[in-house]
């Protein structure tokens, strides 16, 4: 697979990352590196992240979701790596689940 090769990533961050501007913060990073899909909360206390574009960019969102925001402690992220499917067309924050 090439590094511009579109591809879709699946992440579950958890940690103390909610009431810390982790979505906001994944809403920036994947604005800067021009990908799509979302972020948002769930009851369970974690945060979900489902993003399309160049495997490239999406590794560089990985890397910066491992660290979050300043304000975050991170744990453990979980992910999951598959085709993309053009679904998205722009970044967003959805509604907690």
């Amino acid at each position: 697979m090439s590094s511009n090769e579109q591809s879709r990533l699946y992440a579950v961050i958890e940690g103390r990352v909610q009431g810390v501007g982790f979505r906001g913060f994944v809403l920036d990073k994947a604005d800067e590196l021009e990908l799509t899909g979302w972020v948002r909360n769930t009851y369970q206390g974690n945060v979900e992240v489902l993003a399309e574009g160049p495997r490239f960019a999406l590794e560089e969102l990985l890397k910066a979701l491992k660290k979050g925001p300043g304000t975050a402690y991170v744990t453990k992220v979980s992910e999951k790596w598959s085709e993309a499917t053009g679904e998205f067309r722009f970044f967003g924050v959805e509604h907690t689940v």
